[in-house]
């Protein structure tokens, strides 16, 4: 995993990338990413000048990449330098996962690899991306986009999020979860939630759904609905889902849905095979529906996704077993799951 540094760029972003995929993880004893920096400079100065990087490895260190992060632009009007766009053709000639942050998109955008694809940016300079490259099929208001080889995130903190989906895909949910907690981020965005509330609505002042959240997460086995939360709130149905909206950007049953799926995966992962024991322990309630939701949010089916991410150094507990240590992690922090696909909206 290489990052292209490019002449201005922020620091959060090139951190995220650090922190996420860079640092050792002895603690899940498995091995992890390879991690280094490029750049077409030797001394590369980031955003505002704040400081050089020096001594930095050259485009030829991103050749063996196979997966090529490009953090923002620092100026999206400016065209990017015909060695940072090499660097991005060569690695989409050989097959290599794109990635970018915040502004990155434009990047990719130039290089010609999202051409009728969608992506998305950071909501600032969606007008200007979707009349510069009108061929980009732009998702403006969502956290980020997975399109299979080519992920694109929205501005700056969306970087979090997208870097912890692509654990996810390559090591399991329960891995991305441990490395939720150990950077002490425990946010409750899904993919497809909006970047920002344009007109926010008015909720009861120094009122957090968190509380409501932690009770429903010890509860997503049980056949809990949209009622129940807002009985739970205090609050009409209609009072609760402006109040999601508001604050997470999503719905109450998209977010209820995330977190079955959440467990449901983190069971299939824990080797667990009879499908309606999955079904029943996440309260997705039918195998039909853990087939669909698991689907739908990881593109492949429950099956596929336990032989790819079954935890072989672990014991191979029962959904029960799986059901208490959901419990006892809700307690400690909240589950993060990101949608693959980033949309989180029930099947009609």
């Amino acid at each position: 995993m290489v990052v292209l540094v490019d002449e201005g760029s922020n620091p959060f972003e090139l951190g995220v990338a650090a922190e996420l995929f860079g640092l050792r993880r002895p603690e899940l004893e498995r091995p992890w990413y390879e991690f280094a920096l490029c750049a077409p400079d030797p001394a590369t100065r980031m955003h505002a000048g704040m400081f050089t990087l020096t001594g930095v490895p050259g485009p030829e260190a991103a050749e063996r990449a196979d997966t090529l992060i490009v953090p923002n632009r620092p100026d999206p009007e400016a065209p990017p330098s015909p060695a940072v766009l090499e660097v991005v053709r060569r690695a989409a000639d050989r097959g290599a996962r794109l990635v970018s942050f915040c502004t990155g998109a434009f990047t990719l955008a130039a290089a010609g690899v999202l051409d009728g694809r969608p992506a998305t940016t950071h909501w600032r300079w969606t007008g200007l991306f979707a009349a510069r490259w009108p061929g980009v099929l732009l998702r403006p208001d969502v956290l980020f986009v997975d399109d299979g080889d080519v992920l694109t995130s929205a501005g700056s903190a969306a970087a979090l999020d997208l870097g912890l989906h692509l654990i996810r895909r390559d090591h399991g949910a329960e891995v991305a979860n441990a490395v939720s907690r150990r950077l002490v981020f425990a946010a409750h965005r899904e993919g497809g939630q909006r970047q920002f509330v344009p007109q926010p609505v008015p909720v009861v002042p120094d009122v957090s759904l968190a509380p409501l959240l932690d009770w429903a997460r010890e509860r997503v086995h049980e056949p809990l609905g949209v009622g129940d939360l807002a009985a739970r709130a205090a609050v009409s149905a209609a009072t609760l889902h402006r109040r999601f909206r508001a604050e997470l950007g999503t719905t109450p049953l998209a977010w209820l849905t995330g977190q079955r799926v959440a467990l449901a995966c983190r069971l299939l992962e824990a080797g667990e095979r009879r499908l309606e024991v999955v079904a029943a322990a996440s309260g997705l309630g039918t195998t039909s529906n853990l087939r669909e939701r698991v689907r739908r949010q990881t593109g492949v089916t429950p099956d596929a996704y336990r032989r790819r991410f079954t935890t072989v150094a672990q014991a191979n507990p029962s959904a029960a077993d799986q059901l208490s240590q959901h419990r006892e992690h809700t307690n400690r922090a909240p589950v993060r799951f990101a949608a693959l696909h980033g949309d989180l909206t029930p099947p009609p």
